[in-house]
């Protein structure tokens, strides 16, 4: 019978915490961005032509082309004219822009990607890439 009397209060009590209410729960503090979330959010900072004829999401250039001017250019393909003396080959800086916006205008059979046509680089990316290479 005492067992009985003790479980029975031990029941009781522990029923008497349960049902004490709780303090109420703090708002949590705003989290931190992490960095990358913050970065992410941040705007891109445009890139140069350079930059956009070396990136291999891009203009992605050195797949075709070499660069024999440019020191850190490593073509990974030489299935397109070199990209050099470009002033002398493109005296008119118009006729390099339409050629890497669209290829196809001027040969049908190209296998140079249309950059404009296909909206791979924006109309001032392009600007950015024609001033580069014309640059060579």
């Amino acid at each position: 019978m005492k067992r009985t009397l003790i479980a029975a209060s031990l029941l009781a009590l522990a029923a008497g915490c349960a049902t004490q209410s709780a303090p109420p729960p703090q708002a949590a503090a705003p989290a931190k961005e992490a960095p990358k979330a913050a970065a992410a959010k941040a705007p891109e900072k445009p890139m140069t032509g350079k930059e956009l004829a070396f990136s291999g999401k891009k203009g992605n250039c050195l797949a075709c082309h070499a660069m024999p001017s440019v020191s850190d250019a490593v073509p990974a393909g030489n299935i397109a004219p070199p990209l050099i003396a470009m002033k002398a080959r493109f005296p008119d800086r118009a006729a390099l822009k339409s050629q890497i916006e669209d290829a196809a205008r001027k040969n049908p059979k190209t296998m140079m990607p249309p950059y404009g046509r296909n909206s791979i680089l924006t109309q001032s990316e392009i600007d950015l890439l024609v001033d580069y290479i014309h640059s060579l």
